[in-house]
Parts: structure tokens; C-alpha cells; sequence
């Protein structure tokens, strides 16, 4: 978490990234890798923040193979939709692509019942459809959703899909 705090916050990130580089590895050797898809997603992130796409893809793609052989599923619904925001970042025409991950993400976050998780891949969709000039069914798929929350409307992740909801009336 102190890599990341470094990284989040502009001081030392190239030294962020290799204290969490160092600790996503020592994490797979000492406790099976059970924490590997979520500190892989961080890491990840943290190379997006540093405008390193191509390396932020290439471990999130890496987290969800083991996810998969790991059978530790718990994270894939974000690391889906953080693989379609990277892959959106990296060029407009991997669009179609992106839209498959972030239905992905939704679909998993269904299935396991991760509201929050679901919140979050369908404001990246919602997001998507929004700059298609697609705003009815960007709002249509995400106010449900939002809907079902009867608290925490102070926390980011809401605050976030309200302003997105006020952006698509």
C-alpha cells in the first residue's frame, strides 16, 4: 500500500511501482498467490497512472490467467473492466473489445453478487455508451444499479455513478 500511496500521489512513483513489483512477488512465493489478482490490479493501475498502458494491460492479463488457474475469482469482475478501460486507452478501435470486458465485468459481478464491483464495470460502460451519444441506455443500464444501494452514497464509487447519472438526464 506504500507503493501505491507513492504512486497515487506523484512523489517517487517510479519508486512506488518497484516497492510493489517487489511485494506483488513476494506475495505469489509466501502465501500461494492468494493476493495476487488484487495487488496485481494495483500495480497495474499504478502503471496506467505512469502512462505505462502497455505494461498495465500486460498485468492485468496476467492477473486474470491466474486468477483462473488459482481458482481465486474473487477480483476478476475489476480485472475485467480494468482490462477494457486499458484497452481503451491504448486506441479508439479496440472500443469493441473494451465493450466485451466491461460486459464481462458486469456478467461476473452478477453472478458473484458484487454490487459494488457491478457499480463499477457498468459506469465504465455507461461511460462508453455516454460518448457514442448513447446516454438513454448508458442511463437505462446504469440506474438500477445505483438504484439498489440504500447507503454509502457518500463513498467515491457512488458519489461517482450519481454524477454520471446527473451528466446522462
Amino acid at each position: 500500500m506504500k507503493g501505491w500511496t507513492m504512486v497515487d500521489l506523484e512523489c517517487g512513483a517510479e519508486k512506488g511501482l518497484r516497492l510493489m513489483a517487489r511485494e506483488l512477488a513476494e506475495e505469489r512465493v509466501t502465501h500461494s498467490g492468494f493476493m495476487f489478482p488484487l495487488l496485481g490490479s494495483l500495480l497495474a493501475q499504478g502503471h496506467a497512472r505512469c502512462n505505462d498502458r502497455d505494461e498495465a494491460l500486460k498485468l492485468v492479463n496476467r492477473c486474470l490467467d491466474e486468477a483462473h488457474r488459482s481458482r481465486q475469482q474473487l477480483w476478476e469482475a475489476e480485472l475485467h473492466r480494468l482490462q477494457g478501460e486499458f484497452l481503451l486507452s491504448r486506441s479508439p478501435q479496440n472500443l469493441p473489445d473494451a465493450q466485451g470486458c466491461f460486459e464481462e465485468a458486469i456478467n461476473v459481478a452478477r453472478e458473484q453478487g458484487a454490487k459494488t464491483l457491478e457499480l463499477r464495470a457498468a459506469m465504465s460502460l455507461a461511460q462508453l455508451w455516454r460518448d457514442q451519444d448513447n446516454p438513454g441506455d448508458a442511463r437505462g443500464l446504469l440506474s438500477p444499479i445505483y438504484d439498489w444501494f440504500t447507503e454509502g452514497f457518500d463513498t467515491p464509487d457512488l458519489k461517482e455513478a450519481k454524477t454520471l447519472l446527473d451528466q446522462l438526464s
